[in-house]
């Protein structure tokens, strides 16, 4: 086993230990390419989301927010083209019945990216006699193409229900609802963090493919004639610029624009930034351009001209769409694996979860020296207090070192100590995760002390 994939089984044993990620329905075996946020892993995700929503809605003027629904009506996926064109191409083993991504399969055996050929890649499999990755058998079904769509049903609705596969769809169709009630100017943006859902045929690498995941998008509203390529750049660069603050390292990404002959018909450009995940270089967010194909589909299904007016100009027209996309949970996988690090003290190895100070689960541990009720009263006094500012935890098991270790495992910046010189000194000792050194300080000191450290 490489040093990388070691590394990630650390981390998925760690996120299962620890409270931060679990197998969705375990206890019946599990079910593929879902997972449970435990305790400490919703705070993780609810930080990253509020840390995005902060950065690219709250802190500009040209940029809204929706919360759309996910069930969608049924002529909306027909106007997109999800209905008849959203899939990848499946072949399945005829021994041992397991189904897999065919353009995945030829290329990891052959280095061919046959994507979108089907022909061609049922003559890859049997010319280089490809072997099932699972049984290591040689019987393959005919390539097919298979829609990722999951489909539902819905009382008073005719047509095929599906959940929504992005959320951009929810953010186009409601495009004049929130120009009329905002007043917004171009260019401007419409935002949305929300579920969604794909039927992948391979859900795999823990969570970052997944059937059920959450997206934070933008549609980005430009006018047709505007020199697109220079916003477009800046919304790469502060892609990445979000990324190292999840903790990515400059190096670590990476773009790949997609070549013409793969990109979506409507699209002038797009392209992805990769992360170098323990499996390697994979996308992490997309950028495309997508010009004004979703408006006017819109617009020819609808029963409404989904048109921008200036009024400067008297020109109504359909502005063209920038889509920065993210994903909520490869950038929490990317968080995790840029925090995770094995450090020699002493004779012994300490794990510890450097996050960012605002991504860390858990801000502050309240850990009383012993279980003496002298302490333990006065140290659960402190937690209360402090737990009206910041997120915090109590511990009170186990020696203070292993307290310490399990604190550092979950990425807590600081532990405040109260131990029996607490009594007579009315002081605390807050000890530093990342760099270990221990620091005494008066208790009706502590908020204003700690307020300023999280805050560097």
């Amino acid at each position: 086993m490489s040093e990388k994939e070691n590394k990630m089984e650390k981390i998925v044993s760690l996120c299962k230990r620890r409270g931060f990620i679990f197998q969705g329905s375990e206890i019946y075996g599990g079910m593929g390419g879902t997972y449970t946020y435990g305790p400490l892993g919703v705070e993780l995700k609810n930080n990253i989301k509020q840390l995005w929503w902060k950065k690219f809605v709250q802190n500009r003027t040209n940029i809204v927010g929706i919360d759309g629904p996910i069930l969608l009506h049924p002529k909306l996926w027909e106007a997109s083209g999800h209905a008849s064109g959203f899939g990848d191409a499946m072949v399945d083993c005829k021994e041992c019945k397991k189904r897999f991504r065919a353009d995945h399969l030829v290329e990891d055996a052959t280095g061919q990216d046959l994507e979108g050929k089907n022909e061609e890649m049922t003559k890859a499999i049997q010319e280089n006699e490809i072997k099932c990755p699972n049984c290591g058998k040689f019987n393959w079904t005919e390539v097919k193409d298979f829609n990722m769509m999951f489909k539902t049903q819905m009382n008073g609705v005719e047509g095929d229900i599906f959940l929504r596969p992005e959320t951009a769809g929810a953010i186009f169709v409601e495009f004049k609802n929130v120009l009329d009630s905002t007043q917004q100017k171009l260019p401007f943006g419409i935002a949305q963090i929300g579920k969604a859902f794909r039927n992948e045929i391979v859900a795999g690498n823990f969570i970052f493919r997944l059937r059920e995941f959450e997206q934070m998008e933008i549609e980005y509203l430009i006018r047709p004639q505007e020199n697109w390529e220079p916003i477009f750049d800046d919304w790469l660069n502060q892609q990445e610029d979000f990324a190292m603050e999840l903790g990515a390292k400059k190096e670590d990404l990476r773009r790949l624009e997609h070549p013409k002959e793969k990109l979506s018909h409507y699209s002038k450009k797009t392209i992805d930034i990769e992360y170098n995940f323990p499996f390697g270089f994979k996308e992490l967010y997309g950028l495309a351009h997508r010009g004004d194909f979703d408006l006017t589909q819109h617009t020819e299904f609808g029963n409404e001209k989904l048109e921008y007016f200036d009024q400067e100009s008297g020109e109504r027209f359909i502005p063209h769409i920038l889509e920065p996309t993210f994903g909520v949970e490869r950038s929490l996988l990317v968080a995790l694996v840029s925090a995770y690090t094995e450090e020699k003290v002493g004779d012994d190895e300490r794990v510890v979860l450097k996050f960012p100070k605002k991504l860390a689960p858990v801000k502050i541990a309240f850990l009383p020296l012993s279980k003496k009720e002298e302490l333990t009263v006065p140290t659960k006094e402190l937690f209360t207090q402090m737990s009206d500012k910041f997120v915090c935890q109590y511990d009170e098991t186990q020696s203070i070192g292993k307290r310490y270790r399990r604190q550092d495992e979950i990425g807590t910046p600081y532990c405040v100590t109260f131990d029996f010189d607490s009594l007579e000194d009315k002081s605390v000792t807050v000890r530093d995760r990342d760099t270990m050194e221990q620091e005494r300080i008066k208790i009706d000191e502590l908020e204003n002390y700690l307020t300023e450290k999280l805050s560097e």
